[in-house]
């Protein structure tokens, strides 16, 4: 499993997850975005896993466990381009209002409020 975080501007990180997430990589992860969360102006977490084949219900928790850090700021979370599967998953859990299928730029405008055609 590999991961990578970008940041724009402090306030959005898109985190792009490759191969498969499981339980010992979500802690890693977790560790790391949790620090980024809170050392500064983070209100947006993009999480892009167009790359990412398999998650466990570990997975699920990693990303609500950082949706109900942003809250505490009032930020937000964008999933996007989840798998089929995946898409599933986020459905039974209550998400998919946070899916998003397009670009990491489509999620960047979408997150500052900026619709497209």
């Amino acid at each position: 499993m590999n991961y990578e975080i970008d940041m724009y501007l402090n306030d959005i990180a898109v985190i792009r997850l490759y191969g498969e997430l499981d339980h010992h990589e979500t802690e890693k992860i977790r560790t790391h975005i949790s620090k980024t969360i809170l050392q500064g102006n983070l209100n947006t977490i993009i999480w892009n896993l167009e790359r990412l084949n398999f998650m466990d219900s570990s997975g699920v928790g990693l990303i609500l466990g950082r949706m109900r850090e942003l809250r505490a700021v009032n930020g937000q979370t964008i999933i996007l381009n989840p798998s089929n599967t995946m898409k599933k998953i986020f459905q039974f859990s209550g998400l998919a209002s946070f899916m998003l299928e397009g670009t990491e730029a489509d999620a960047i405008l979408h997150a500052r409020g900026i619709v497209n055609g």
